[in-house]
């Protein structure tokens, strides 16, 4: 019997945008269909960002409650949104700047809620070229912030998909463990290691060391890869290799098809993934699989 992979599928992100003939859904009705279109190709969790009128990113949470409804009338597909929002630039002063703690905060009480969240266990020099963010930006996750956020989701009996590019960020999670703010022995922490993005490559020995040292330090932990740009299924490959339980793509991350061919919608490149997934014995796990497998169900 084949083991289930769960799909995560990174619609839309805070700064991209249609380009090459990639249609990258706005509205919370476009972002509802590619859900469901997501789904149908495989995806059991769809990862949003809410844009406003203007296409901008925004922490409007009427928006992203808009989104989630949509969604849900359309789907059983899993829904989980941001924390990171997306980076706006300063009018006064130019300067790229990350929204404030308190919008980012906002969102873990969002109506209705969402079955799964999202924060970078890390502060990073964030740079993502493929993803909209074309200046290398500080992008700052306090200890106050993501403490917070940490004992509100698990609190909610939903999960965090923690987004890591190095080491350093597992490291600051095992000593919030060692400080009692989670348990790091519960099998619904969510591990996910980029490649491609914040000037970490999609390496075999890196990713291999990340994964290693998360397990070591998290070991009933599920865990997943993303890969920016054309990393995205050079990093699928690899955490298909290694066992992952979740694979994230879309086109938050990244348009490119295996072939190096831009996808015009979403589902073009789950389509691929599942394909993909079949040659390591793997298939596609359905929303209710996921729950399980992400320890929604406790």
């Amino acid at each position: 019997m084949t083991e289930p992979l769960v799909i995560v599928v990174a619609v839309n992100g805070g700064m991209q945008m249609s380009r090459d003939g990639a249609r990258v859904p706005i509205t919370p009705e476009e972002i509802a269909e590619d859900a469901r279109l997501c789904r149908e190709a495989g995806a059991a969790i769809v990862h949003v960002h809410a844009r406003d009128t203007d296409g901008r990113n925004t922490a409007d949470t009427s928006v992203f409650s808009d989104i989630i409804t949509r969604i849900r009338d359309r789907t059983d597909i899993l829904v989980q949104t941001t924390n990171g929002i997306g980076v706006r630039r300063d009018p006064a002063s130019g300067e790229l700047i990350w929204p404030a703690d308190e919008e980012r905060l906002a969102l873990i009480g969002l109506e209705p809620s969402p079955d799964l969240y999202g924060v970078a266990a890390g502060s990073t020099d964030f740079l993502h070229p493929e993803g909209g963010y074309h200046e290398e930006t500080p992008y700052i996750n306090s200890p106050q912030f993501l403490k917070e956020a940490i004992r509100a989701v698990y609190a909610k009996g939903s999960t965090l998909e923690y987004e890591i590019v190095d080491t350093h960020a597992l490291h600051r999670l095992s000593q919030y463990a060692d400080d009692g703010v989670f348990d790091r022995d519960a099998d619904y922490i969510w591990l996910l290691y980029g490649g491609d993005l914040c000037f970490t490559p999609a390496d075999v020995e890196l990713l291999s060391y990340m994964q290693r040292t998360g397990e070591r330090l998290f070991p009933n932990a599920v865990w997943g890869v993303l890969g920016g740009g054309r990393g995205n299924y050079r990093m699928a490959t690899l955490g298909l290799a290694l066992g992952a339980n979740t694979v994230r793509l879309g086109f938050e991350d990244g348009i490119y098809l295996p072939d190096g061919r831009v996808a015009e919608r979403n589902h073009h490149l789950v389509e691929a993934l599942a394909g993909l997934a079949g040659m390591f014995g793997r298939r596609p796990a359905t929303p209710a699989e996921a729950r399980t497998i992400m320890g929604l169900d406790r």
